[in-house]
């Protein structure tokens, strides 16, 4: 079979993706992989995979409606000339103009893998509230004909089906995109101070905000605890700036380590993987550190909460509440005894749930490939 994956991001592509890909080339199938213009180096890892690459223009953020109608023109024409038998859409942009531009042309295959909702479906300013209710009748009237609907997580299954976005009978979960449990194999806890380490794009649904204000909290009874944050800056209307997160370091409070292709180093180097999310479909990087062997700290947020049980393998803090977030790294840093027994938890965890292999199973069978 023909099968299309179509994406936004291309550095993602192969880190989210790459062992799908894998898997769909391994039994047989076709693969061709759309993303906006990606560098060399990413078409060689997808080509490496043995898919093919075509790039289409899409702007990852914002409701631009002379480049989004591009974008559907551009998936539109691509699914005409390529013919496939199926078409995976992930990520909010190429599932809705996917999912419409597959509408247009009466192609039934196609499926939409829900990674979460985002910035999108925040409400609060009177923009926010436009774009949360134009994206909810975009995401309608592309899953209407939607093969099937891949949630993540139970809590945004059951929100788009309440919501009448997409059919219950054609919505499935998945434990997140899985973790490949022997690139990510576990490592010993660093004899070092204690580190917390917080990995994402550098935006305010994050919890970036409240790290850094909890970190400060912390640092006035315990100055060496190090809080390290790690990932790329952000054009989104949520995102942090670069002034922002200076002063945090001049006050000493964080310490950004940049960004990375490669998130390993990092997180084997840190104690307690720290995730202040207010939403996630289901977050990578907390299953990436369960994997290796860390305890966790998050927040009992949608897609969050799935990744630990409450003193078992972490601790789930409120969202957006900078106190409670400090109450709970503090417990950390006063109880190391419980770490080792927290980490393997969290990798037994993974191994039973969230393995890469038995995620991509389920997307196989659920597409009926």
């Amino acid at each position: 079979m023909k099968i299309v994956i179509i994406g936004a991001y291309p550095n993602s592509i192969i880190g989210f993706r790459g062992p799908l890909i894998n898997a769909f080339v391994k039994a047989g199938h076709e693969v061709i992989v759309m993303t906006a213009p990606a560098s060399e180096e990413v078409v060689s890892e997808v080509t490496a995979l043995g898919a093919s690459f075509r790039p289409y223009s899409v702007e990852r953020n914002g409701l631009n409606p002379v480049a989004d109608l591009s974008t559907l023109f551009e998936i539109k024409k691509a699914l005409k000339s390529l013919k496939p038998d199926h078409v995976l859409a992930y990520t909010i942009k190429p599932i809705i103009w996917g999912g419409i531009a597959a509408r247009f042309i009466g192609f039934k295959n196609f499926h939409a893998m829900i990674t979460g909702l985002g910035y999108a479906f925040e409400t609060g300013s009177f923009a926010r509230n436009l774009v949360n209710i134009i994206v909810k009748h975009l995401y309608k009237f592309s899953l209407t004909n939607a093969k099937s609907v891949i949630f993540q997580n139970q809590d945004n299954r059951q929100l788009f089906v309440e919501l009448g976005l997409a059919d219950a009978n054609k919505c499935y979960r998945v434990f997140g995109s899985g973790v490949d449990i022997s690139a990510y194999q576990k490592q010993p806890l660093p004899e070092q101070a204690t580190t917390f380490l917080l990995i994402a794009r550098l935006l305010g649904d994050k919890g970036i905000r409240e790290f850094a204000e909890a970190a400060k909290i912390v640092k006035q009874s315990y100055p060496n605890v190090k809080f390290q944050v790690l990932g790329p800056y952000d054009s989104s209307p949520d995102k942090i700036s670069a002034s922002e997160v200076a002063q945090w370091q001049k006050q000493g409070h964080i310490e950004y380590l940049g960004e990375t292709d490669n998130v390993k180093p990092y997180i084997q180097a840190c104690h307690i993987y720290t995730l202040p999310s207010y939403h996630e479909g289901l977050p990578r990087t907390v299953l990436e550190a369960m994997s290796i062997g860390r305890p966790i700290l998050t927040t009992d947020a949608v897609g969050c909460r799935d990744t630990v049980v409450n003193g078992e393998n972490g601790w789930l803090a409120p969202p957006r509440d900078a106190g409670a977030l400090a109450v709970r790294m503090i417990w950390f840093i006063e109880n190391p005894e419980q770490w080792q027994k927290m980490a393997a938890a969290s990798r037994l965890m993974v191994e039973e749930k969230f393995n890469v292999t038995q995620v991509n199973e389920a997307i196989s069978n659920i597409m009926q490939l």
